[in-house]
């Protein structure tokens, strides 16, 4: 008793054989079967009759403890990928770091993962340590010491409803405590983007990070470097859409992480109206996505990174260039290097570009020039884009006041709104009163951007 508390209070875990699971029955763990996917249940309950092992396992299992219930369910069996596939008529073996099979019930789409073995020492890896493919299989207590954090390394059957725990992962939840399995450095070494990972987790659970999880990570963070620049991309697009970004990029730059997914990241978060603006379009992906709503990756990435094009714009127009050349020139600057950095996809960088050339036509509002915008394919992405640079004081609010009535408006309505900005431009003064109608409100709690248009793609 007296050791116990000593190792509580010291932050050792109690030693335990890891090849024999604490066996948890529903009066312990509690997990609702009702937020189990029933066809997570049915894959299970199929490879079971076949004769093999089959469990729900890692951040379903997780999110099922803490009373959530989970949108992906992942399943691990002792079955090989070719046995999986012959149980399942919509299955399909991808990946080759890592085989996996896809079986598919109509749209929702379950990975199925067979145990793994420690078979990683002999595994290939590069220079630094990075494993390159690693397909060994192996019984369940090997494949448990595999999984990266003890919070993630559970299994649960629903068959009998009950949750394997092999490294203290429910006594991590209850104390809301990230812990990872193994030495720090080599989990690390082994994967760099655990180390994103950790702060997505970390920041999405409300978890605190453990001391010696937490402690290598500023001295390795140069290994993310070393990661196929398509992974880090698909990690950072899970931090900012899980519903926690803005905690997010928080905690990376706590753990001096910010540098390996967006460069110049702390020289924008730095500017007084930079750090407005990026906080205001974080704060409304938050929103929208806590609220069930899409968010479109263009938007966001085009919301990060313009204040790099921003700068590189008015240094074009100080040189001489007309504005929408400038523009068109900052934009090529900034994809140039975002691009191969951030693995952005074409279609993602073409929203991006699109969303940026409407800026300077916003502030075009006589003759037919509105009405030409208001046709364009992207104009609500471009339109919730001007509200936010509005609500971040880079323009005035008069500019989305404007558009917002202009865009409310019908006939009539409309001609008089061009009519009257027509007049202020020709004579340079301030622009007439307005009747006021009701703003446009943002999704979500208040925020300035995310409308379904802009926010959630097409």
């Amino acid at each position: 008793m007296i050791k116990k508390f000593i190792r509580k209070i010291l932050g050792v875990k109690d030693q335990r054989d890891p090849s024999e699971p604490v066996i948890l029955g529903p009066d312990e763990h509690r997990i609702d079967p009702k937020n189990v996917s029933p066809n997570a249940v049915r894959v299970t309950q199929t490879l079971q009759e076949a004769g093999f092992k089959a469990f729900v396992v890692g951040g379903a299992v997780r999110d099922l403890l803490l009373g959530v219930k989970p949108k992906d369910f992942d399943i691990a069996t002792d079955a090989t990928p070719e046995e999986v596939k012959r149980l399942f008529r919509r299955a399909f073996i991808i990946g080759r770091r890592f085989q996996i099979v896809h079986v598919m019930f109509g749209q929702e789409l379950l990975e199925v993962t067979t145990f793994r073995g420690n078979g990683s020492n002999n595994a290939p890896k590069d220079e630094h340590g990075r494993v390159l493919r690693d397909n060994n299989f192996g019984p369940q207590h090997e494949d448990a010491a595999r999984r990266d954090f003890t919070i993630n390394a559970m299994y649960y059957d629903p068959a009998t409803q009950s949750v394997l725990d092999y490294h203290g992962g429910i006594e991590d939840i209850r104390a809301k405590c990230l812990r990872i399995i193994g030495m720090p450095e080599a989990r690390y070494r082994e994967d760099p983007v655990r180390m994103l990972r950790v702060v997505r987790f970390a920041a999405k659970l409300g978890f605190t990070i453990e001391p010696s999880t937490r402690a290598p990570i500023p001295v390795m963070a140069p290994l993310i470097d070393n990661v196929p620049a398509a992974r880090v991309f698909d990690e950072m697009l899970k931090l900012l859409l899980s519903g926690h970004a803005l905690a997010c990029l928080k905690e990376l730059r706590a753990a001096g992480l910010h540098h390996g997914l967006l460069p110049l990241l702390d020289v924008v978060l730095e500017q007084p109206i930079g750090m407005k603006f990026v906080t205001l379009a974080l704060e409304s992906t938050d929103n929208r996505v806590k609220a069930g709503k899409g968010v479109s990756p263009g938007f966001l990435f085009a919301s990060l990174l313009w204040h790099q094009v921003l700068e590189k714009w008015n240094a074009y127009r100080a040189a001489g260039e007309a504005p929408i050349p400038a523009l068109h020139l900052a934009a090529d600057d900034v994809l140039e290097t975002q691009t191969d950095n951030l693995a952005l996809q074409r279609r993602i960088a073409t929203d991006m570009r699109d969303i940026w050339a409407m800026q300077p036509r916003f502030e075009r509002r006589a003759g037919r020039a509105p009405y030409k915008l208001l046709e364009h394919p992207r104009f609500r992405a471009g339109y919730d884009f001007l509200l936010l640079r509005c609500a971040s004081g880079e323009l005035p609010a008069e500019i989305g006041e404007w558009w917002t009535e202009f865009y409310d408006a019908e006939g009539g309505e409309r001609e008089r709104l061009v009519a009257a900005a027509s007049t202020r431009e020709r004579e340079g003064g301030a622009a007439p009163k307005k009747r006021r109608r009701r703003s446009r409100k943002p999704s979500g709690e208040g925020a300035p951007a995310a409308a379904p248009e802009s926010a959630g793609g097409e």
